[in-house]
Formats: structure tokens, C-alpha cells, sequence
């Protein structure tokens, strides 16, 4: 079996505890405004690989990846479309490596899709973009249903997961919308950890390098007021629900 990827990194820190192989996978259906990787979009873009190939490019750090407790992360564009390379890959690592295995995904997938996937994955870092439905389908490109039935499925099967949420002022940090997260992640019994991740504009250049317009430009990067604004929102939902 082959996969189809972007690249990789070997010393990822922000995507799962630990030092983490860091692997990007082409391909995605969402076209974010906002995305910091539009050149993954393309599903017949970037290298096709086999597993073996990928763990031959783990093996030389492993001692970093296992003495700081971290391990694979495969990310995207989506790495659900591929899910069944994934999951030979996150088996074959668990397997050989004995590595912790994360998913950074943005829930757009149908459960049964991942269901073998998930037998492999000991974490999920869930990207959720925004809960109003015809917002979240402006930034996205589409409707957020299966992405909720998605996080609801996670809960529903005890599958570790981080939540996160890029936070752009003036389209991701209306009151009412995080107020709507909140309640949505009290609902969920499986959730370890909010990530809120400020917008950013590094991404930018790969736009304009693809000959497209940038959906958000004028738009500035949240300050940590904002930041700490947005999860006290988040923690007042939060809690108001759980009592």
C-alpha cells in the first residue's frame, strides 16, 4: 500500500506531547480561508510513499521521539482521507517503534471510515473551526454536520483527544460562537486538553505562490488579550454546562 504526502518534519513540538515525526499528508476537502498549507489541497499532488519508507525515515530519532514521550503525529491537508494508510502506518509504528501515535484532523470524515484507523490512534488532535453551521461552511467551504458527529463519535468510543480552535478576530471569536463551543466540549467525555491557536500569516506566501487571492488579508492576529478573553468564554460555557 502507498500513500500520497506533502513532507515531513523530524522534530515537531507543537502537534502532541513530546518530540514528534511530524507527517504532512496530500490531499483535503475542506479549503479553509485561513489554511497555512493550501498546497496540500490537491489530491493528486505531492510523492507517493510506503510505509516502510516512512519508518526508515523514523527509525534515526527515535530515541528522541520515546525519551521526551513523544512519537508520530500524521496531519495534513487530511489525513483521513487516507485513513487506511494511516492506519497501516500508526500499526506498523506502535508495532515496531512502540510509538505514541496523535491525529491532527479536522473530523470531516464518516466514522466508519476511521473506525481501523482509531484501533491504531492513541490521540486525536481535532481541529474545530467554528460551530455555526453557515459560518463554519464561508471559512470552510463546508458544512460542519459530519465534523460534530465525527467529535461526538470520538467521546462516544473513549478516544483521547485535544480540541482545537483557531482563534481569528472578526470571524472565529464572536462571543455567541465560543460560548457554542464550550457547551458542545462539556458535552464530550473523552477531551483532554483546548488548544486555542492564534491566527497567523505564514502561510500567506504559498497562496500567492499558487496564483490565489488571500481570503483574510487585513485581518490581524489576535493579541493575548484576546486570547484569554476567548477562553474565559470558553471555560464559563464550560462549566456552566457541567454544573
Amino acid at each position: 500500500m502507498k500513500g500520497r504526502i506533502h513532507s515531513m518534519e523530524t522534530f515537531g513540538t507543537v502537534d502532541g506531547p513530546g518530540i514528534r515525526f511530524v507527517l504532512f499528508m496530500q490531499g483535503c476537502a475542506l479549503q479553509c480561508q485561513f489554511c497555512h498549507n493550501p498546497d496540500t489541497w490537491d489530491t493528486a499532488g505531492g510523492r507517493q510513499v510506503t510505509v516502510e519508507e516512512i519508518l526508515a525515515e523514523i527509525e534515526p530519532y527515535l530515541a528522541y521521539y520515546k525519551g521526551s514521550g513523544g512519537g508520530i503525529t500524521v496531519t495534513g491537508g487530511e489525513p483521513t482521507l487516507q485513513a487506511p494508510f494511516v492506519a497501516e502506518l500508526f500499526k506498523a509504528c506502535k508495532e515496531r517503534f512502540g510509538l505514541h501515535t496523535a491525529l491532527d484532523s479536522s473530523g470531516f470524515c464518516e466514522t466508519s471510515h476511521a473506525a481501523t484507523l482509531m484501533e491504531y490512534t492513541d490521540l486525536v488532535l481535532l481541529d474545530l473551526k467554528q460551530m455555526n453551521k453557515k459560518k463554519h461552511e464561508r471559512l470552510t467551504s463546508q458544512p460542519n454536520d459530519r465534523i460534530l458527529k465525527f467529535a461526538r463519535w470520538l467521546s462516544t468510543i473513549g478516544k483521547p483527544a485535544w480540541i482545537r480552535h483557531v482563534l481569528i478576530p472578526g470571524i472565529t471569536d464572536n462571543a455567541e460562537d465560543l460560548n457554542a463551543l464550550g457547551e458542545f466540549i462539556s458535552l464530550l467525555s473523552n477531551v483532554e486538553k483546548l488548544e486555542l491557536l492564534p491566527y497567523h500569516r505564514m502561510g500567506v506566501y504559498k497562496w500567492q505562490a499558487l496564483g490565489r487571492e488571500y481570503p483574510l488579508e487585513g485581518v490581524p492576529t489576535p493579541t493575548e488579550r484576546d486570547i484569554r478573553r476567548a477562553r474565559e468564554v470558553i471555560d464559563r460555557a464550560r462549566k456552566h454546562i457541567v454544573l
